[in-house]
């Protein structure tokens, strides 16, 4: 019996479709093919998500869909030996490989270990434990609007998945303005993007309405960057950044006023696997 789940991250699109399962929307189940079986969360650390996301999957997602009747499971990253793991944690321990999308020197992106091991691995896992086999593959929902379509990955999925774009199917068809009617026809409150709140992908407006309405987060990743720089200077590397702007993060973002002159343009669509932002 080939189960369905929803890869969800707590935000816009994929709360919307995990309104649509709970509600069996007709059109959505078609594209699913089928009954959604679970919707996953998977949680990167009470360190690391954004405290609003934890807040709105746990205090409302969570409830509202249990109540429907759709599971709706937190899971977290696990060593070898059983215990949890943070990204934040890592991050703090790592050495050498950063495992974020920090910017380089030339602006370009680091690799994007974090997606594949906090997120992308740990749905596998569960998928495995709960008997999934190439055999029997997975269908995983991910939670890309057609006002986003360039993030739908084209990169070839793991052999016991299959990864569809509910939100792009033509009987579904659904942009951020849908998902959000969507979410408060059932009753529910609008969830903020979801991400790390130290996330390199962060637009500059992100950023600087951090620094101006949590300033806590916005300093902490400050002091994630100096961290990451101190480690890297005893490796005699070039210090890397958490925005485009070659420079430190206190330098290069300001408080939030009504627009930031010069970063109207730059526009960071997040990670195109589609587990993160959505």
């Amino acid at each position: 019996m080939t189960l369905r789940i929803i890869s969800y991250g707590g935000g816009v699109q994929s709360t919307a479709m995990v309104v649509m399962a709970a509600l069996r929307h007709p059109a959505f189940e078609e594209a699913m093919g089928g009954q959604v079986d679970a919707a996953l969360f998977c949680n990167v650390g009470d360190d690391s998500e954004h405290p609003a996301t934890l807040k709105y999957v746990r205090e409302v997602a969570i409830p509202w869909a249990t109540e429907q009747g759709l599971p709706v499971h937190e899971l977290k990253r696990q060593r070898r030996d059983g215990t949890e793991e943070t990204l934040w944690e890592r991050l703090h321990r790592a050495e050498r490989s950063i495992g974020i999308p920090v910017r380089m020197s030339n602006g370009a992106p680091g690799n994007r270990q974090c997606t594949h091991d906090f997120k992308i691995a740990v749905v596998l896992r569960w998928l495995r434990e709960h008997g999934v086999t190439k055999d029997d593959p997975a269908v995983v929902a991910i939670g890309i609007s057609t006002d986003e379509m360039e993030r739908a990955s084209n990169k070839r999925p793991h052999p016991i998945e299959l990864p569809v774009y509910p939100l792009l199917s033509a009987g579904v068809m659904m942009n951020r303005n849908h998902c959000l009617s969507m979410i408060r026809s059932a009753g529910l409150p609008e969830p903020g993007k979801s991400s790390c709140y130290f996330c390199p992908f962060h637009r500059p407006q992100v950023w600087s309405e951090m620094r101006r309405d949590e300033p806590e987060l916005f300093w902490k990743s400050v002091e994630l960057e100096q961290m990451i720089n101190k480690k890297r200077d005893t490796l005699g590397k070039d210090h890397v950044w958490l925005t485009r702007f070659n420079k430190p993060l206190d330098e290069a973002i300001g408080e939030a006023q009504d627009q930031l002159p010069g970063f109207e343009s730059i526009g960071e669509t997040g990670c195109d696997e589609g587990y993160c932002f959505t």
